[in-house]
């Protein structure tokens, strides 16, 4: 996992609630071993139609969210079934940050484990760079270190996370890092 301290993009809104891990990721493209190739299949259904042809009604596929990797969503992200799969595939597709009023506590946990900063924010404050993010180019920079998020009008908004997910991702550290800390006492109680 690597160490975020700040991350600056592109936000692309998606202003929909309830957005479960089934439209995440369908199910039909969890066949893979690895971690990585799941960002084609991200959002499948809504950004391709039965053919395979991007659908030009879904936002994701506008050229203006090219390269967008802050995902503003609706309240419950990440709802349903506990698939990891589903920060995989917004990892690999390149968003590192998730804004929303609330997240199911099973996707919670998985972003903070894979290296996704989740944001629980305001729904005023949420809805405001919404519509600026469909207006026009919005870019947000998160300040994990500083926990505050700053628009390029120089708003800015402070944000809670855990101290303990807080420290794994400011140190690119996933659950095996953590556990290689205490190497020597694992040799030591092996021996």
């Amino acid at each position: 996992m690597e160490a975020i301290q700040e991350h600056k993009g592109l936000v692309f809104p998606l202003n929909r609630t309830n957005i479960d891990t089934d439209q995440i990721i369908p199910k039909q493209f969890l066949k893979r071993i690895e971690r990585t190739g799941f960002g084609q299949f991200l959002f499948y259904h809504w950004r391709f139609d039965d053919d395979g042809q991007k659908r030009t009604d879904f936002e994701l596929n506008q050229s203006k969210y090219n390269g967008a990797s802050v995902l503003l969503a609706g309240e419950n992200f990440g709802c349903g079934s506990s698939r990891e799969h589903a920060p995989w595939a917004l990892l690999d597709y390149g968003f590192q940050v998730v804004i929303a009023p609330s997240f199911a506590d099973i996707f919670y946990n998985n972003a903070l484990k894979n290296g996704i900063i989740p944001i629980i924010m305001d729904e005023t404050q949420l809805n405001q760079w919404m519509k600026q993010a469909e207006n026009s180019e919005f870019i947000l920079d998160i300040d994990l270190e500083k926990q505050r998020i700053i628009a390029e009008s120089g708003t800015e908004v402070s944000f809670d996370i855990p101290a303990y997910h807080k420290e794994k991702l400011l140190n690119g550290w996933d659950e095996i890092a953590l556990t290689l800390q205490h190497e020597d006492k694992i040799t030591a109680y092996e021996k």
